[in-house]
């Protein structure tokens, strides 16, 4: 039975880990030399949000790509009462909002580099496959 199990488990991909830190992942990407993809989502009431997460965050090619490449930073603003986030979580979100999102976009994500400058960003959902939406991260990291 154990041997099933560990075999079952070795096949379920591990999900990538989302920083609510900016600030540590700003250490993490200057220690590997990686950029930060920040995305700004109300996770449990922005449509497009949802869908950004599940069809392109949650893809294999996305995870692929994003684990040797990049440090992930979610700001997610909820709205439910059962997903309220720390004060100091909340607290580091709007400070990072202030700085990346004066305007409050849902979904927003930021391509930044080690040092924090905005090198892309998508408004709203990016119309497009996991693989074309990697393959602009791959061009403007290369182009830069």
């Amino acid at each position: 039975m154990k041997i099933l199990l560990i075999t079952l488990l070795s096949f379920v991909p591990a999900s990538l880990i989302w920083n609510g830190n900016f600030n540590e992942a700003q250490q993490q990407a200057k220690a590997g030399h990686q950029q930060i993809l920040i995305n700004f989502s109300g996770s449990d009431w922005c449509g497009p949000c949802i869908r950004l997460r599940k069809e392109i965050f949650e893809s294999e090619t996305f995870e692929n790509y994003a684990k040797p490449h990049l440090v992930l930073v979610r700001a997610d603003f909820p709205r439910q009462k059962k997903n309220q986030l720390s004060a100091a979580q909340i607290e580091q979100n709007e400070a990072l909002a202030e700085k990346y999102n004066p305007d409050g976009k849902f979904p927003y994500t930021l391509l930044v580099n080690e040092d924090g400058k905005v090198l892309k960003s998508w408004d709203g959902y990016p119309n497009e496959s996991p693989e074309k939406f990697v393959q602009e991260i791959k061009t403007t990291v290369s182009g830069n």
